[in-house]
């Protein structure tokens, strides 16, 4: 193995720049390779300048960075790219083009970190014969085969502390806070985070909601002397036989884009009469400096697949088992989305300390 690139995909997550660093100095110092950085996820092999040689210079000084210093683009599909032909915008298959600007680069492997999204395409390009290895990256933590991703500790963090927050300004104006959190079609962020927060209400998206319970369980506090609440939002959560609400739609391009739900909860307090105001968390839990576990997990993550790329484990990604970093096949990781189970301890954990999902009147 002489040569490898990197390349950082999707929206960013805290500790993207400790995997950057950890693979570009196990490669050379453990593997004498060449390192390219991709600039701009797979759209860097499309452009002139999208190329980084990366050397142990570049790297110093990035471990508690956020964000990633190749940049990302969240809407790189190569699968279907939108271009402007003849005035009208189009979606065209670059991917052919894609293979032969990593062939041209004479890269040994391809190490990809990125989602669910990302991570689909680096499968689709093994096939085409790209020599790719995953990395698990996402606040959300919602990708099968592993037991967590790099990012969603940071995430957890951040939203932990926004409610600790609003507890101090919700108590003292006799209020009830809905704060929305991140996290798509995964209630982990804001389980975890209302638990760890003592969050009188948690509303994930694998658990549907009665917007006449929650009201029930705000009264009933007040009865009990309790003159605040605190709820806790995921962005991907829907009433009992609703829909999720989304900020905008999706296309060939963009899935559509969550958000709204936690406005939503507020407005139908309001008209019952219960005073709410409503904090949106958005991209403030995917910013900034990552927490050292998500130092630690990055590292281990961006050095176990170099050592994947020089055994030739190919088509696979780098994964946490049971305290172990182990790999396990892309389409093993893929099948499956992970999902918060609604029987398991961690719920049943929340539900024994009086937390309500919202599901029961």
């Amino acid at each position: 193995m002489k040569r490898i690139g990197v390349l950082t995909g999707g929206g960013d997550a805290p500790g993207l720049n400790a995997v950057i660093r950890a693979v570009t100095k196990t490669a050379i110092l453990q593997y004498g390779c060449e390192v390219f950085g991709i600039r701009d996820g797979y759209d860097g092999f499309l452009g002139d300048n999208g190329i980084l040689p990366l050397g142990l210079n570049d790297v110093r000084g990035i471990l508690p960075r956020g964000g990633t210093i190749l940049g990302a683009a969240n809407r790189g599909n190569p699968y279907a790219r939108k271009v402007i032909r003849d005035g009208k915008e189009i979606t065209i298959d670059v991917s052919e083009e894609i293979v032969k600007g990593i062939q041209r680069l004479g890269l040994d492997a391809l190490i990809v970190l990125g989602g669910d999204g990302t991570l689909h395409i680096a499968h689709e390009l093994y096939e085409h014969g790209v020599p790719v290895i995953g990395v698990p990256k996402t606040i959300d933590n919602d990708i099968g085969g592993t037991e967590v991703t790099f990012g969603f500790d940071t995430a957890l963090n951040i939203a932990t502390e926004a409610i600790d927050r609003l507890h101090t300004t919700a108590e003292s104006h006799h209020r009830v806070m809905v704060v929305e959190l991140m996290g798509r079609d995964a209630g982990f962020i804001a389980l975890q985070a209302g638990v760890s927060g003592g969050a009188d209400v948690v509303l994930i998206p694998e658990i549907p909601f009665k917007y006449e319970a929650i009201l029930a369980k705000v009264r009933q506090r007040v009865e009990r002397g309790s003159y605040f609440s605190i709820l806790a939002v995921s962005e991907g959560a829907k009433p009992q036989g609703g829909s999720q609400v989304f900020s905008r739609g999706g296309d060939e391009i963009y899935v559509p884009r969550l958000g709204g739900i936690g406005q939503t909860v507020g407005e139908y307090l309001e008209k019952q009469g219960v005073e709410t105001r409503v904090t949106v968390l958005g991209h403030v839990q995917r910013g900034g400096t990552p927490t050292a576990f998500d130092r630690w997990l990055a590292t281990r993550y961006g050095a176990a697949a170099v050592r994947l790329a020089a055994a030739g484990g190919f088509d696979r990604m780098v994964a946490l088992i049971r305290s172990q970093i182990t790999d396990v096949s892309l389409a093993e990781a893929l099948a499956v989305p992970k999902r918060v189970d609604v029987h398991g301890d961690a719920v049943v954990t929340a539900r024994g300390m009086g937390i309500f999902f919202g599901d029961e009147v």
